[in-house]
């Protein structure tokens, strides 16, 4: 069953936060993940409008989304990030079953 992680984010500091996002393409597709969204525009509809950039990614499963988040291949760029240059919330959601037809 695939799974989506889905982050959302503010970026305070343009030209660090590249050295995080830069690898990330790889490293999600090395896990099956395929960016569905990233970046673009957007509309809250409902909520605090806490943050200004969104990004969903697909993955085969669960199980890949998270295997992905905890490699080292993410945790290493994710560092950049972790030096204050961007603030992120990621949740990873398990997709529901498709209805027979």
């Amino acid at each position: 069953m695939s799974a989506y992680w889905i982050a959302r984010g503010n970026i305070h500091d343009p030209a660090e936060y590249k050295k995080y996002t830069d690898p990330l393409p790889g490293v999600f597709s090395k896990f099956g993940g395929k960016i569905l969204a990233r970046g673009g525009h957007y509309q809250t509809l409902e909520g605090p409008k806490k943050f200004a950039r969104y990004v969903i990614i697909e993955f085969p499963s669960l199980e890949q989304a998270k295997a992905c988040y905890e490699s080292p291949d993410y945790q290493g760029p994710r560092q950049f990030r972790l030096n204050g240059v961007g603030e992120v919330e990621i949740s990873i959601v398990e997709s529901v079953d498709a209805p027979a037809t």
